[in-house]
């Protein structure tokens, strides 16, 4: 299902969780970095941040009717029917929308997410007739599964890939379809309820835990805001619509400037022996360390990653891959940013 909220809380008026919202944005600016996992307690802002990122994001444009989301610019984000049509010189119904954020239950099954196949269409009439799942839902958009961790191993499994290859692939009885699914995978989860398998864990790109506010005076602000949000959503989000604005223009801009951003040998060689130093397996971790930097320097403003890029985004990408305590001063202590209770 999508969240249907008319008025989000402000993404903007989140009280703290700085590592929580720059992870967030950082997967906007760069789905590639294959998410986030976000680790707490209850009542943290988990949810309130995922939905309110959504409202900052620019709208796009879709092939209107299409239910996977297929861009009637970019071929590559098209799904095999949208595609079809524009190789066949058809000129595709466009609309714009906002960006969706789909939630995925804990209870979803494999059919639910991937999406099925009407077999007996594909055999009589020899056509690939599709029941869409979330994950078609999902392209070009935010995938949020809440209490990932509470899902069946075999469906993380298939969002995690997803995630990573950008494609959806169906498969019933010898008959597939592939469609594209590009979305940015946010999964929460509370560690007291049960940890992910390593394997898992380790697909996630970016990683936060995130606890309650300790200054009382940031507690009562938590408090103040929200009761001020319940009384009046419209009026809340009006006081804070110039911060948003600003910030939606900043994500903007550093989704066109990230292409641009370069990162010399030497910041690939002080990525690498930051994984090296904390005996992190295999080079998932590099790679998204490289792309999490890159991000950070768009976030900035400047084409060309420097060493506390490198910083911010190994403290961001590592925390939950290292084999060894302490964290040797890269990841800061405990790998956890306070922020709103």
């Amino acid at each position: 299902m999508t969240t249907n909220s008319p008025i989000p809380y402000p993404f903007v008026a989140i009280v703290g969780q700085e590592d929580l919202k720059t992870s967030l944005i950082l997967n906007v600016i760069n789905p590639g970095l294959s998410g986030v996992l976000i680790r707490g307690e209850k009542g943290t802002a988990k949810s309130t941040a995922v939905r309110a990122l959504a409202d900052l994001l620019p709208e796009i444009e879709v092939v209107d009717g299409d239910p996977f989301q297929s861009d009637p610019r970019d071929p590559r984000a098209m799904a095999p029917d949208a595609l079809a049509r524009h190789l066949a010189g058809e000129r595709l119904p466009v609309r714009r929308r906002k960006v969706r954020v789909v939630e995925l239950p804990v209870s979803a099954t494999e059919d639910r997410v991937i999406g099925t196949i009407d077999l007996e269409t594909a055999l009589k009439e020899g056509r690939k007739v599709i029941e869409p799942g979330l994950l078609a839902a999902a392209h070009r958009g935010i995938l949020y599964v809440d209490e990932v961790n509470l899902l069946d191993d075999h469906v993380v499994d298939v969002l995690l890939d997803s995630a990573a290859m950008g494609v959806n692939t169906i498969e019933r009885e010898g008959v597939s379809l592939s469609h594209p699914a590009r979305f940015t995978l946010i999964g929460t989860m509370n560690p007291e309820e049960g940890e992910l398998r390593p394997q898992l864990l380790d697909r996630f790109g970016l990683c936060v835990q995130v606890e309650g506010l300790t200054d009382p005076a940031r507690r009562v602000e938590v408090v103040k805001r929200r009761a001020a949000f319940e009384d009046d959503p419209a009026a809340f989000a009006e006081r804070w619509a110039g911060e948003t604005e600003k910030t939606r223009q900043a994500i903007a801009a550093a989704i066109a400037a990230y292409p641009r951003v370069k990162a010399s040998d030497a910041i690939l060689y002080a990525i690498a022996d930051r994984s090296l130093k904390l005996g992190v397996d295999g080079h998932r971790s590099d790679i998204v360390m490289l792309k999490a930097a890159k991000a950070l320097a768009a976030w900035a403003g400047r084409d060309e990653v420097s060493d506390a890029d490198v910083d911010a985004a190994a403290a961001l990408a590592l925390a939950h891959r290292v084999r060894r305590r302490p964290f040797e001063g890269i990841v800061r202590e405990g790998g956890r940013e306070k922020g709103e209770g």
